[in-house]
């Protein structure tokens, strides 16, 4: 039975006299990769943007696991289960790896500043404990090698699973992809489709924003198009190829 994680309804957006997003509706179900694509100027990265409370939206309501979700911080959606990366990244370039990923982990403690600073028994347990899961989640993304490295040593392609694995250490019920596969070579690509399907596999829901639709398409479940704010399709990758509405939003080109 398909359940469904998230569902925006009727979501609107306006910046000054630009209507950015007009009544978007769309449902995203557990455990499936769910792609989000569109022109230049569509939409995509606003709608992105309202979900993880980045941006105040103006109509509509989004829902997680049936419940309203509260929108009004990045930090409350993150506990919620949303987590997100960046299309330009934001790593903490002067801390390790390991440190990256375990500043995302701090989420989801319990000492609080008191407890910290005393150094309790409880509190080095619990510092140790994020340690080990940081640890294991650089292996997941295949950079466990890289742990004492520097953030703004790593490679690009690198990075990218840096943030990944960051997000990760939240654990979120949603993990959510801005344009992961921006300015990747074909070889990060590829590694970066096998770990999404990883994660899909393991049984994470993932929302992907990317400009290369070939990936999109051949990686995603279900697919929403945007244009001028609009959507204008939602369905499997074969229909939303073949959808006319969807060819003419990319200049009268094919999206294979």
């Amino acid at each position: 039975m398909t359940e469904v994680l998230l569902e925006a309804r009727g979501i609107a957006k306006r910046f000054g006299g630009v209507q950015a997003l007009k009544d978007v509706s769309l449902t995203i179900n557990r455990g499936e990769i769910y792609g989000l694509i569109g022109p230049n100027g569509a939409g995509k990265t606003t709608l992105f943007n309202v979900f993880t409370g980045l941006y105040p939206r103006d109509g509509g309501e989004v829902l997680c696991c049936g419940s309203p979700l509260n929108l009004e911080s990045p930090h409350q959606v993150a506990a919620a289960g949303i987590a997100r990366t960046f299309q330009n990244i934001r790593l903490f370039g002067n801390m390790t790896a390991l440190e990256n990923v375990m500043v995302g982990r701090h989420l989801r403690t319990k000492a609080g500043v008191i407890q910290a600073i005393l150094r309790t028994r409880a509190e080095r347990t619990e510092e140790a404990a994020i340690r080990r899961r940081a640890d294991e989640l650089l292996h997941y993304v295949g950079i466990a090698d890289r742990a004492d490295d520097l953030a703004r040593h790593l490679s690009y392609g690198d990075q990218r699973r840096l943030e990944i694995a960051r997000a990760l250490a939240t654990e979120p019920k949603l993990l959510a992809l801005d344009e992961p596969a921006a300015g990747m070579n074909a070889t990060e690509t590829a590694a970066l489709r096998g770990l999404i399907e990883g994660l899909r596999r393991d049984g994470l829901t993932v929302l992907l924003i990317e400009h290369d639709v070939k990936l999109v398409l051949g990686l995603c479940d279900r697919v929403a198009v945007l244009d001028y704010g609009v959507k204008i399709a939602e369905d499997v990758p074969e229909a939303v190829r073949a959808n006319p509405k969807v060819i003419e939003a990319y200049l009268g080109a094919s999206v294979d």
